[in-house]
């Protein structure tokens, strides 16, 4: 169930996804708080989980991470167990910073963030390595267009 927010809890989310570093001062001057006021709210969508962490943007290509790998997977398991092993297995490879379960012709979708093809590889290996898989499919990202973007939000 979705939780209820106002037009200020948006313009404070909205903020926050630009910006996760702005101060409590500057964050309530931006969206015409008092500085208490935006506190309590803060806490209130934190306690709801809607505000779950607040985390930094790193340029992958600075840091030598320029490669980007969607990988999708097939499985002939769907059992609650075998999908718990699976959830653990992924979960210890650090490069896979997002793990879907879909619907449609495969089951899993893995975008995983790596050096070069060498480090991909070691990925690929880990990931089959231990679990298996029927089908793993490969796509390389040419060019990031948009990532990391925020989330549309409206009262609710």
């Amino acid at each position: 169930m979705a939780v209820k927010i106002d037009q200020i809890d948006c313009h404070l989310l909205e903020a926050l996804q630009q910006d996760a570093s702005l101060s409590q001062r500057a964050l309530a001057d931006k969206v015409g708080l008092s500085q208490n006021a935006c506190w309590r709210r803060l806490r209130a969508l934190e306690e709801a989980g809607v505000i779950e962490g607040r985390t930094v943007v790193l340029d992958r290509a600075q840091l030598g991470a320029d490669l980007v790998v969607f990988v999708m997977v097939k499985t002939r398991h769907h059992s609650a167990q075998w999908l718990t092993a699976f959830r653990r297995h992924v979960r210890t490879i650090p490069n896979v910073i997002d793990f879907f379960r879909i619907g449609g012709e495969y089951d899993y979708m893995l975008k995983i963030v790596a050096r070069d093809m060498a480090d991909y590889d070691r990925c690929y290996k880990l990931l089959i390595d231990g679990v298996e898989l029927e089908t793993v499919t490969s796509f390389f990202a040419m060019e990031a267009i948009e990532e990391q973007r925020p989330i549309p939000l409206s009262p609710v």
